[in-house]
């Protein structure tokens, strides 16, 4: 056998976990079991160099448990490497270790880097009030009500970073003390789509600054929301909804990821993140349909999307992975999570097209064509959240002249 085929015999993991048992004075007894769940959900030559990492870790002179192996494993940064997160699924499963505390620790850099960029002049009292929402986090869990995520404390601090930057950049002020009205009113007018969620930022902000004599005034105190209660997005043609779906149900160079999450969103109004957690156990062979996200019932797939689901479950099993998602991509399938929301951000940029934009789309044509409560009942909605998609006008067809016209003719 030449070298070039040795290395993509499917073997060669277990021939090198074998040595690696040979080598060992006492070889662990999850040894096996774990070099098949690297063999399952990765190629031949990376289980091998993670194979080779694991018998350095393992050859050393530290304590071997299952804990303290993946404590070792874990690289310095933002990734804790490929190792550490193949023990950490493997580990969870079968119950030898807990989870560690990467996400936390990646969320803790978001939140830092998020009070850096705050001008200096303004910075201490972004980072007292993101120790205070911390804080409150803590409470909130010990309370057993619902604490606060990390995308919303990190979303909070955001929106806090840009109206700093704006006070120093545009408004020539450097100290909280200084900051009125005025200030508020002109930068939620730069964003007018995300007045209502600035505005309570900035009134939780200016209440902390209050308590702890910032500021003396509230200047968010007062101001309206003024939240729009009627859809004011981008629908798509009938002639580009054609397009897309000629695109995605006859070309076969469409990704099958790409065709999935379109025909859902342009049929079904699915969202991405529907989409994306979407799992294997979620498909209903018998009834051909899914259940979607938060939805009360199965929803009926189309012939169309019915056959973008099979080739995405094509696309998956030519990865042999062992992850229980439906989309499945090359930096997943050696683990058991969903794909990223950065990865689903562009899957329609082939198409140059918006999930969204699809998902609205279909939301105001099934509104103002059927009873809004039937279509909230069947997305999992509050009625007053499908309410903005109505027309303000009637169709003539509708109104009861017509009809009495109609008649006589």
């Amino acid at each position: 056998m030449c070298s070039a085929c040795w290395q993509r015999r499917p073997e060669r993991p277990f021939v090198r976990a074998t040595h690696l048992a040979a080598r060992l004075a006492d070889p662990p007894g999850w040894l096996d079991g774990f070099v098949a769940h690297l063999a399952a959900g990765n190629g031949p030559a990376g289980a091998c160099a993670m194979i080779t990492e694991l018998g350095r870790l393992l050859e050393d002179e530290q304590p071997n448990l299952p804990q303290n192996l993946l404590e070792r494993a874990r690289r310095p940064g933002r990734s804790m490497g490929s190792l550490a997160r193949a023990l950490q699924d493997y580990f969870t499963a079968e119950g030898l270790a807990l989870p560690t505390d990467q996400a936390q620790r990646l969320a803790a850099g978001r939140r830092q880097r998020r009070v850096d960029a705050v001008p200096q002049p303004l910075r201490s009292a972004v980072g007292r009030f993101a120790q205070e929402m911390m804080r409150g986090r803590e409470r909130a869990r010990r309370a057993g009500t619902n604490p606060r995520s990390d995308s919303t404390i990190e979303s909070a601090l955001a929106a806090i970073r840009d109206f700093a930057v704006f006070l120093t950049t545009q408004r020539g002020k450097s100290d909280w003390a200084l900051v009125d009205a005025s200030d508020v009113e002109a930068f939620l007018a730069a964003q007018p789509r995300m007045r209502a969620r600035h505005l309570n930022v900035l009134r939780q902000f200016f209440a902390f600054a209050r308590r702890h004599r910032i500021v003396l005034v509230d200047p968010a105190r007062g101001i309206p929301a003024r939240r729009e209660r009627g859809f004011s997005g981008r629908t798509i043609t009938i002639a580009d909804q054609r397009g897309v779906f000629r695109r995605w149900t006859t070309d076969p160079a469409v990704h099958p990821h790409e065709a999935l999450l379109g025909l859902l969103a342009l049929l079904h109004g699915a969202a991405s993140r529907e989409v994306r957690l979407l799992r294997l156990d979620d498909i209903v062979t018998a009834t051909h349909s899914v259940r979607l996200g938060q939805r009360p019932h199965p929803v009926p797939l189309d012939p169309a999307s019915w056959a973008a689901l099979q080739r995405c479950l094509v696309h998956r099993e030519e990865l042999r992975t062992d992850n229980p998602h439906v989309v499945v991509t090359r930096g997943t399938k050696g683990l058991r999570t969903p794909a990223s929301i950065a990865y689903f951000s562009h899957v329609l940029d082939p198409a140059g097209i918006a999930t969204h934009r699809l998902r609205v789309t279909r939301l105001a044509d099934l509104v103002n064509t059927m009873d809004p409560k039937l279509v909230a009942a069947a997305f999992g909605m509050n009625p007053e959240g499908v309410l903005i998609y109505l027309a303000d006008h009637v169709d003539a067809g509708r109104l009861p002249s017509t009809h009495a016209t109609s008649a006589v003719t």
